[in-house]
């Protein structure tokens, strides 16, 4: 599953960078998170940075544990997760030349084991649904947060 959504923000391409990348308050900013616990941070730039999110999802709380694998500040960070069965990557660009800027979000969803790709088969619709609308509510958030002075 491959899914991409995207919003315009008024801000500066360092504002909208240092909130997407502030992981301590994505629980304040973001609706669809309910917690946050840091378990790394690297001594110098992002690649490594590593934390435990809580969401709900489907009425019940998901955590996951993610990590950064790939950034080039203040362009785009790409993030890695693995959980039942299934390897997923997100990542964050911001594009643009000028205000507003485009925050594109890019999320894919692979299952590995036969368990995961036999559930894909049968309730991947729902599951990419729900997620659409997960990545959208996230970036309006973002937005809504970075815009609220405006």
């Amino acid at each position: 599953m491959q899914l991409s959504s995207s919003v315009q923000i008024d801000a500066s391409r360092q504002d909208i960078w240092n909130t997407i990348t502030d992981w301590e308050g994505l629980a304040d900013r973001i609706s669809g998170i309910q917690s946050v616990e840091i378990l790394e941070k690297p001594k110098s730039g992002i690649v490594g940075f590593k934390w435990r999110e809580t969401r709900v999802m489907f009425g019940k709380e998901a955590t996951e544990t993610m990590w950064v694998t790939e950034a080039q500040e203040p362009e785009f960070y790409e993030v890695g997760a693995a959980s039942h069965g299934s390897k997923y990557e997100t990542s964050f660009r911001i594009l643009g030349e000028g205000q507003p800027f485009q925050l594109e979000m890019n999320f894919k969803g692979t299952p590995q084991s036969t368990s995961a790709k036999l559930m894909n088969a049968l309730m991947g619709w729902m599951f990419k649904g729900a997620t659409k609308k997960a990545l959208h509510q996230d970036l309006k958030d973002i937005k809504g947060h970075l815009e609220k002075d405006k």
